[in-house]
């Protein structure tokens, strides 16, 4: 599944993984790192935390 938003060309790509869990990566660089998820809550506030530009690296 490819997400984006109109007038913007961050995308970001969502793969289902055996068992229900989520691999999450930037479409823009697809060699880049993919962060997986066990099934649950945690992908949605990943994904959150990117739409609303509060994500903290470090």
């Amino acid at each position: 599944m490819k997400s984006s938003y109109p007038g913007n060309n961050n995308r970001v790509e969502v793969a289902a993984l055996p068992r229900g869990g989520r691999a999450v990566r930037d479409s823009k660089d697809p060699r880049g790192p993919v962060p997986a998820f066990a099934p649950g809550a945690a992908v949605g506030a990943f994904l959150a935390s990117l739409a609303s530009d509060t994500l903290i690296s470090g």
